[in-house]
């Protein structure tokens, strides 16, 4: 006799929610769904989804449940009202939010007998569903491990941190630390190009290359900062600074918004300021430890 196909809860349809439905559908589960708004469940409710009239019910339908929300206070809103529904559920926090928000929102699971795992989803909606994703939970490892293979219908790889509800919620933040500013970085290189009448696509190869080879700055430097070593035998703030310098003055010069570029050199300009001009960049590691 051919298995009971297996079920799942997604609550939030933005355009992550969606992909991760989709995803649950190709792989031909039970998908029950709810949003604030219910049209965004058309699609996959004529793909063969059920989309729950209540939170209740749609908490009721599964012992799995995935949240793919804007954030923790998000999820209070949404579930306060049918908190009593959450006994003997698994939800699956996919939210962005801080380590601590994660650690208070998982007691709040707990404390109403569900037991919550925090993840930490490195992909775009697109990519959801294909090998070429990465996820990080953290919580109950019984309860990974009973629904590893379920969350990697959606997630791909997936990376279990520990027990700590906080972590798969800070490796997330750490990975967010790096990619917003890159992405950033990079519109602002688009803007001072298309100020010189060159388009973002004729620098997209450079720029592909260039993130490609951070990598081997990454590897390179790692094991420097972890033994405490700037020693300045590859490179020196204030050839850095210098550098930053240029930056911004040709996009000053171009018309272009230099705020972002500033704010890196100023990075620069502090660890100088700091007497580590002769030392590595890599120092900056160690202004950056505290506030202020």
């Amino acid at each position: 006799m051919p298995s009971a196909p297996q079920s799942v809860t997604v609550v939030g349809l933005g355009p992550m929610g969606q992909a991760m439905a989709a995803a649950y559908l190709d792989r031909g589960y039970d998908v029950t769904l709810w949003n604030r708004t219910p049209s965004r469940a058309d699609a996959l409710v004529a793909r063969g989804a059920t989309l729950a009239p209540t939170v209740e019910q749609a908490l009721g339908a599964n012992e799995l449940v995935i949240l793919s929300l804007t954030d923790f206070d998000a999820m209070y809103t949404i579930l306060e009202p049918a908190k009593d529904a959450i006994a003997g559920r698994t939800l699956v926090n996919l939210s962005s939010d801080t380590p601590e928000k994660a650690r208070a929102g998982a007691r709040w699971v707990t404390e109403l007998g569900g037991v919550h795992l925090t993840g930490g989803v490195l992909c775009p909606p697109p990519l959801i569903g294909t090998p070429d994703t990465s996820t990080f939970y953290s919580g109950p490892r019984e309860a990974y491990d009973k629904h590893r293979d379920a969350l990697e219908v959606i997630t791909g790889k997936s990376d279990h941190r520990g027990e700590d509800q906080g972590l798969a919620a800070l490796m997330y933040q750490l990975n967010m630390a790096i990619f917003w500013p890159s992405m950033i970085a990079y519109w602002q290189a688009v803007a001072v190009a298309d100020a010189h009448g060159i388009s973002a696509s004729e620098i997209a190869p450079y720029v592909v290359e260039n993130f490609a080879g951070m990598g081997h700055f990454v590897d390179f430097y790692a094991s420097r900062i972890d033994a405490g070593n700037h020693a300045g035998d590859v490179d020196r703030t204030a050839m850095g600074l210098a550098s930053m310098e240029h930056v911004v003055h040709t996009a000053s010069d171009a018309g272009v918004d230099a705020a972002f570029p500033e704010a890196v050199r100023d990075v620069f300009r502090r660890v100088v300021d700091a007497g580590h001009g002769a030392d590595s960049f890599s120092w900056a590691v160690e202004l950056l430890r505290k506030k202020g």
